[in-house]
């Protein structure tokens, strides 16, 4: 029998693939035989035209392959390209943080294990005075950061690790990703310098990869570059 926690997901800005790393989690600890679902409480864009209409909710559910409805993975869908503050000034709307709190413990009760997916960073405003370190507090997860090797990576992830601390919110770790080997110098030396700076663990360090949205291709490529045991221990 395993035993597992759960894991909010978050990055130092908006693309630095967040979903797609949450996503191939999913799959890599699934076929482990962990129960994981998911969760994207807040999304925003152009949605699809038909099934689920946030695309990255729709990465999580192939990933998973749990049987929840979309009104559960992804409780505020906004559909306009933006922060979830400026979509409820464009739309005249608040999100309804009572209905994904609720979905939370719905989902969290469910499964064994439970990764949620913010939105943005962890300053990315949900209402004027509440943003997303403020959701993380709330759903009490440990959090796991998602970034880059690129230049400037030092100033996002240092800002975000700060913020994390000034919230009291548990970091488990950084995942890096989009790591190039043929990059610059503040590419290749991103990873040690970041773990000098912050004592935070690197989970994992990810390559750059040309087909990122092929969710096979990735979630093998997870399965190489990230222990997966350090999320699952057995229990006696």
């Amino acid at each position: 029998m395993f035993a597992v926690k759960s894991y909010f997901v978050t990055g130092t800005d908006t693309g630095v693939g967040k979903t797609a790393i949450t996503a191939a989690l999913a799959a890599s600890l699934r076929k482990r035989g962990i129960d994981v679902g998911v969760m994207k409480p807040i999304a925003s864009g152009t949605p699809n035209k038909t099934g689920f209409k946030s695309s990255d909710a729709v990465l999580l559910h192939e990933a998973a392959k749990v049987n929840d409805t979309e009104d559960m993975i992804n409780p505020v869908f906004l559909p306009v390209p933006t922060s979830p503050y400026d979509a409820t000034k464009i739309l005249n709307l608040e999100i309804d943080m009572k209905t994904i709190s609720e979905r939370f413990q719905h989902l969290l009760k469910a499964h064994q294990m439970l990764l949620v997916e913010g939105i943005g960073g962890v300053m990315t405003p949900i209402a004027r005075n509440f943003f997303v370190a403020d959701m993380i507090k709330a759903m009490g997860l440990e959090t796991i950061i998602v970034t880059r090797s690129t230049l400037g990576t030092l100033n996002h992830t240092m800002m975000t690790f700060r913020m994390c601390k000034e919230y009291g919110i548990a970091v488990k770790g950084m995942i890096i990703n989009y790591f190039d080997e043929k990059g610059g110098l503040a590419e290749k030396n991103a990873p040690s310098t970041l773990y000098e700076i912050t004592g935070l663990p690197i989970l994992g360090i990810i390559p750059f990869v040309k087909d990122y949205q092929k969710l096979d291709t990735l979630t093998s490529i997870v399965e190489k570059s990230i222990d997966l045991n350090l999320f699952i221990s057995e229990r006696s």
